[in-house]
């Protein structure tokens, strides 16, 4: 599983026009399921990102995390994250998890965000998603769980 965390000063998510789910200071997180993802990459990457200190404190230096900020997340699947661009010039999706596989493990990652007391907002599964998100910092990071499995 990979996520891309953008802290953001606001985001939102729109399809076909309809405003969907925003929030003010916090994550804008995309989610890639890959194959052989599991309910244990999805709590891993879940506690991680839920405790990350990226939020300046008194002194400017990143020391403080969404819940210290009262920050949301705003958790958007993407399949496009699990490409391989290694081969050609157009990218292989056949690592990315299909749906049936996926929707229950990015379902698993809202959760398991939410359930250390954060809001927590979506966007549409499968849906064509347009994100509209203001980047503060600009601070952006990658998390792979496949790379923190290796590292343990």
């Amino acid at each position: 599983m990979k996520l891309v965390i953008q802290r953001v000063a606001r985001a939102s998510v729109t399809v076909d026009g309809a405003l969907i789910s925003s929030i003010d200071r916090g994550f804008l997180v995309l989610v890639g399921v890959r194959n052989g993802d599991t309910e244990a990459d999805a709590r891993v990457l879940a506690d991680k990102c839920a405790g990350l200190r990226v939020f300046e404190d008194d002194a400017g230096k990143m020391n403080r995390s969404l819940a210290d900020v009262g920050g949301a997340v705003l958790a958007v699947s993407n399949f496009t994250l699990c490409a391989d661009c290694t081969h050609g010039r157009r990218p292989s999706f056949s690592d990315a998890a299909r749906p049936e596989t996926a929707l229950p493990l990015f379902e698993q990652f809202v959760s398991d965000v939410a359930a250390h007391g954060l809001a927590v907002s979506t966007g549409v599964f499968g849906a064509d998603m347009k994100l509209d998100l203001v980047n503060d910092g600009p601070v952006t990071l990658i998390l792979d769980s496949a790379e923190m499995r290796c590292k343990a």
